[in-house]
């Protein structure tokens, strides 16, 4: 007995009519943003080689990713995120070209353990832009507005962009001279904002006083603007100075684009650290307790594939966006079918008048006439059936009155029949 033939793994999921039309309208709703601003759409491998991935750091895990092997013996996986693919591409396959590159994809991507919505989901949709070869704060409160504008197309209104950096912790925690393990459990609990057991983790800590009262600090640093302008009157390192600046920069320009309302600052935002290398970004809508986009500056990860490229970038989560959509996923329009061409005999008329029809705009399906047809078309709210006796013997049936009408192919088609 194939006892596993009827279900889907763990993770994976079927996307029937309705929420398929839905989440392409979102991920064209994503493209189309993203073209108008000159970031154009390429597609990466779906599995690549293990090697490509193995140095991703804390943000996509070995143990997250999906590996197999190819004829060869070779591990390969497939991909946890496209933004490892847009470096390995931009360092191999653009290598000779002009830089900056404003590059975008839509695609799935696998991880073994991500929750979307409450939901374990192993398989997901990310729809990202990423500005490669510009190391300015100008590429990243460009990439971060392509981000906001992308949201506001999809439908969300009520959601906000935060802004940590990753260098303003570093800047930080450098000053404090502790070891690689205090750190990381420093880096842990500020990121979780567990305030107690941060203040428990260093008590015994010998550290300067005043940069002790700034770690213990780092959870509560989140609100406007102001938590940055108020952190940089603090005796400061050179290293967490510059990257207040950086974010302060970054906030300005979003300011003259008219978007600050949509910002928040987070400086205990500290994930990823050995991946980030300045400004992360993580985006929440109102009502829902997951991201629904992330990403930042990386400008170390194009060197690894052997030409080294500044690069910022944000990704946002196709099924993240639908969830957090929530009632307004009504709002989207579904394809429906708008007439059934039905015949008896005269097949290739009824192709005929379906084509022409189709070439009109409408939605045109064609069936062989039976008993259930009616039933069926009335049962899926189709407006009406065009009944093909023959081409100067045309039934137009309409479904929500039963009025029924004769015509020919030449009326029907205003003129454009044989």
């Amino acid at each position: 007995m194939r006892r596993w033939k009827t279900h889907t793994p763990e993770g994976a999921l079927d996307i029937l009519e309705r929420e398929c039309a839905i989440k392409r309208e979102i991920e064209n709703c994503i493209r189309t943003v993203y073209e108008k601003s000159g970031y154009f759409e390429i597609q990466t491998p779906v599995f690549e080689f293990y090697d490509v991935f193995a140095d991703g750091g804390e943000e996509v895990g070995q143990t997250a990713m999906f590996k197999f092997f190819d004829r060869q013996g070779r591990i390969l996986a497939l991909r946890p995120d496209l933004t490892t693919p847009v470096a390995r591409v931009c360092a191999t396959k653009y290598e000779k070209e002009q830089f900056p590159k404003r590059i975008s994809y839509v695609g799935s991507a696998f991880r073994d353990g991500d929750a979307v919505a409450g939901a374990l989901q192993k398989q997901f949709t990310q729809g990202g832009a990423e500005l490669v070869g510009d190391g300015a704060p100008e590429a990243d409160a460009e990439v971060i507005a392509l981000t906001i504008r992308a949201l506001l197309a999809c439908g969300l209104e009520d959601f906000q962009i935060d802004l940590g950096q990753a260098e303003f912790f570093k800047g930080v925690i450098e000053q404090a001279g502790l070891n690689d393990e205090k750190i990381e459990q420093i880096r842990r609990l500020t990121d979780q904002k567990s305030s107690a057991a941060l203040a428990e983790a260093i008590k015994d800590c010998s550290i300067d006083g005043n940069i002790k009262d700034l770690i213990l600090q780092l959870p509560d640093l989140y609100g406007g603007i102001d938590i940055a302008l108020d952190i940089k009157r603090k005796n400061l390192g050179r290293r967490a100075a510059a990257a207040l600046d950086n974010v302060i920069e970054i906030y300005n320009i979003l300011k003259d684009y008219g978007l600050e309302k949509y910002i928040a600052i987070d400086l205990a935002m500290v994930q990823g650290l050995s991946y980030y290398t300045g400004v992360i970004v993580k985006g929440f809508a109102r009502g829902v307790g997951f991201s629904v986009c992330g990403g930042g500056r990386y400008d170390n990860l194009a060197g690894e594939f052997g030409k080294s490229l500044p690069a910022t970038g944000v990704a946002i989560g196709i099924e993240r966006v639908i969830s957090a959509l929530g009632d307004k996923k009504s709002k989207i329009s579904v394809p429906v079918v708008d007439t059934i061409v039905c015949y008896a005999k005269e097949r290739g008329v009824a192709y005929s008048v379906a084509e022409s029809l189709r070439a009109d705009g409408l939605c045109v399906e064609m069936s062989q006439i039976n008993d259930t047809l009616f039933d069926n078309a009335k049962s899926r709210k189709i407006g009406g059936i065009i009944n093909v006796i023959a081409a100067e013997n045309i039934e137009i049936i309409n479904l929500s009155d039963g009025d029924m009408k004769i015509t020919s192919i030449e009326e029907l088609l205003g003129g454009e029949g044989k």
